[in-house]
């Protein structure tokens, strides 16, 4: 790892979610907060006092101060952070009892090429426009993916996007979409409906790929390796130079190694943050 690649990841993660949230400062930590219907955002270090949360100056207080907001919002009081930037934070915010999980990162090998992956017979692979007839279920797809207990297939996903047209979520998204803010891509199957789909939001060179996830029902057919090969070659043909992501299981660490990931020194924390989960 070297420290410009720690900087350009540490810069992504402060500056990204400010094409989505606005930004509240707590002292030495802020909090994020969605403009439009979405996935909520999460507190952490306030990058406008870089050198607070490292003097040790954050309290269990300013932390409640932040989930006392996060409570009004009626959001999770969950908080996120590189490891290597705040490295005394943990400590705080596990002592006022959040769980906090760790997410190794890796990055795409600059010199590693990335070709398409082999895709099931009739399923094609599609980067989505902002009317996109399969965006509502392209959308609610890794809600299920990651929340599912594995029985969720095509009623359950129609029933979902549905829910999240009639909340404003899609309506909300299309913007982001055409602005260049959002790239979704999914693999379809022959009637349209998305199997797996994942995302990137591309900032000055930078990306993470992330909500890669498959439908219950459509797992164990590279379908989600095939996602992330494509979301990465896109990323690269437009521009972006640093690619990275984030991952939770060795097995999956493996399928991101084989597509020429490799680990980055670098880790996420994530304290009761269910998005991430």
């Amino acid at each position: 790892m070297s420290d410009s690649l720690l900087t350009r990841i540490e810069r992504y993660y402060a500056t990204v979610p400010l094409l989505f949230a606005d930004a509240e400062e707590f002292g030495p930590l802020r909090l994020f907060v969605r403009k439009e219907p979405g996935t909520p955002y999460y507190g952490g270090p306030n990058h406008a006092q870089p050198t607070a949360e490292g003097s040790g100056i954050v309290t269990a207080a300013d932390i409640a101060r932040v989930r006392a907001r996060q409570r009004e919002l009626g959001v999770p009081e969950s908080f996120e952070w590189l490891a290597e930037a705040a490295p005394t934070l943990r400590a705080r915010i596990e002592t006022v009892g959040l769980p906090v999980e760790e997410r190794p990162l890796m990055v795409l090998d600059p010199d590693h090429p990335v070709p398409p992956q082999a895709l099931p017979d009739g399923v094609t692979m599609r980067v989505l426009t902002a009317d996109d007839p399969a965006l509502p279920a392209t959308l609610a797809l890794p809600r299920l993916a990651f929340a599912s207990t594995g029985t969720a297939g095509r009623a359950e996903l129609s029933a979902l996007a549905e829910e999240l047209s009639a909340d404003g979520t899609v309506e909300t998204t299309r913007p982001c979409i055409r602005a260049g803010h959002k790239i979704l891509v999914a693999a379809l199957a022959p009637d349209g409906t998305p199997l797996a789909a994942g995302h990137y939001h591309p900032l000055a060179g930078t990306t993470e790929i992330g909500g890669v996830g498959t439908l219950p029902t459509a797992r164990r057919r590279g379908l989600a390796a095939a996602v992330t090969a494509a979301l990465a070659g896109h990323a690269r043909d437009h521009g972006v130079r640093t690619v990275f992501l984030a991952y939770a299981e060795d097995r999956v660490a493996r399928i991101y190694a084989r597509l020429g990931f490799r680990a980055a020194g670098i880790t996420l924390l994530i304290a009761n943050q269910p998005a991430r989960s």
